[in-house]
């Protein structure tokens, strides 16, 4: 498998691009207000996109879904209950950054993610986690096979989403981890949403937040 990324936009939100090898065709993986970043990450890549997996409905990972699906002529993926922060990308970019304008654009269809759904999509196999708690649609991608969780903004290295912005609830989201993140395999590499790739493992040892939760 191959996976190629950069950190994209003011929140330095991580996209990837996931293809099975280099040069063939692949998946989308969150689509910041950046899309010709995106489409630059693509091609240097070679991969051709078949679809755009979100994992949720924040500014900084949806505001670019829009171009990058007219580029690549391509679906995007979003669980429903985060349509509604992806129907008002201006709003958030007012309460998150106090910014009047911009260019963001999300999709003018989701396709919808469900919890358990498994997604075959150019020979790459998915199965969403729906891990509410940051927003209430947010969804964890994992790869059983490939031992890969690309965790969005539920779980960081050293830290956990945020949970004080609209649809946010901190014990939702610790019961999401307990219950549907921490009873994964723990030599899972977990690549999220903001800042370095770290492991299961390396979080249930030394992450404050995923300590004395049940497993």
């Amino acid at each position: 498998m191959h996976i190629a990324f950069a950190p994209l936009w003011l929140a330095a939100t991580n996209c990837y691009v996931v293809s099975v090898e280099e040069g063939g065709p692949g998946v989308i993986i969150d689509a910041p207000p950046d899309p010709d970043a995106i489409a630059e990450v693509a091609r240097r890549s070679g991969v051709e996109p078949r679809a755009l997996l979100l994992t949720h409905g924040h500014l900084d990972h949806v505001g670019g879904a829009g171009p990058t699906v007219a580029a690549f002529g391509i679906a995007a993926h979003l669980h429903p209950d985060d349509e509604w922060l992806a129907a008002d990308l201006q709003g958030q970019a007012r309460l998150l950054l106090g910014l009047g304008g911009g260019d963001y654009q999300g999709a003018a269809e989701y396709l919808p993610l469900a919890h358990g759904a498994k997604l075959e999509v150019a020979g790459l196999r998915f199965r969403v986690i729906h891990t509410p708690g940051h927003t209430p649609g947010h969804c964890c991608l994992w790869m059983e096979e490939e031992g890969v969780l690309f965790s969005g903004d539920h779980l960081f290295a050293g830290s956990i989403g945020r949970t004080d912005l609209p649809g946010g609830d901190y014990r939702t989201l610790l019961r999401s981890m307990a219950e549907r993140i921490l009873p994964l395999p723990e030599e899972t590499d977990v690549l999220p949403g903001h800042g370095p790739a770290t492991t299961l493992a390396r979080e249930l040892a030394t992450n404050p937040f995923l300590q004395g939760l049940p497993r």
